[in-house]
């Protein structure tokens, strides 16, 4: 059995939207497994999905500039989305979070017609990378960030995703994402790390 730690990376990696900042990663990473096809899933009934997401200041702006052809796209209202008022966070883009309101059990930006969230199909229709709409959250889900270090979300941790334990490890399946948000250097130093901390296969 790999043991689990915190390591320590060789300078702080800021994302390209100036916070958070990475300078430690949580090995967990490269050895929890999850169904990294999302969309592929037949199970779980969008589940993750259910709690809402925290979202940066900066991110609700970007989704505001776009709100007037978002809003018959979502079927929801502007002043529906997001929760009342903001908690300062420096390790969020912009200092302050918020999160999306819960509609019926779910993100409000949840499609309830099909499938997925409904920020990254809209961003498709309008031509608009995903990344620039979808919570940064959302997006590297279910690895997520805290106070600098890279880990597993609190879902992995407490057991609570349904597709836990199955198919690839958190960083496979978040790399791409990562990458994006931190640049190539950023996922070269973390490929160096994984086979050393990846569960054996079989």
């Amino acid at each position: 059995m790999i043991p689990l730690m915190i390591i320590p990376l060789d300078k702080p990696y800021p994302s390209i939207l100036g916070a958070p900042v990475i300078d430690r990663v949580d090995s967990a990473i490269f050895s929890r497994r999850y169904f990294a096809h999302c969309m592929a899933c037949g199970f779980c009934g969008d589940s993750c999905c259910q709690y809402g997401v925290d979202i940066d200041i900066e991110n609700v702006g970007r989704i505001m500039d776009v709100a007037d052809r978002l809003e018959p796209f979502a079927g929801s209202r502007r002043d529906q989305w997001f929760e009342n008022g903001y908690e300062d966070d420096p390790y969020f883009p912009g200092g302050k979070v918020t999160r999306t309101q819960v509609k019926n059990g779910a993100c409000v930006f949840l499609n309830r017609k099909g499938r997925g969230c409904l920020l990254h199909s809209f961003a498709l229709q309008e031509g608009i990378n995903p990344n620039d709409l979808k919570p940064l959250v959302s997006a590297i889900f279910p690895v997520t960030f805290d106070a600098g270090c890279l880990c597993p979300s609190d879902e992995i941790l407490d057991n609570e995703l349904i597709c836990r334990d199955l198919g690839s490890c958190l960083y496979e399946g978040a790399r791409a994402d990562l990458g994006y948000y931190f640049g190539t250097e950023f996922v070269a130093v973390l490929d160096d790390l994984f086979p050393r901390y990846r569960l054996p296969s079989g």
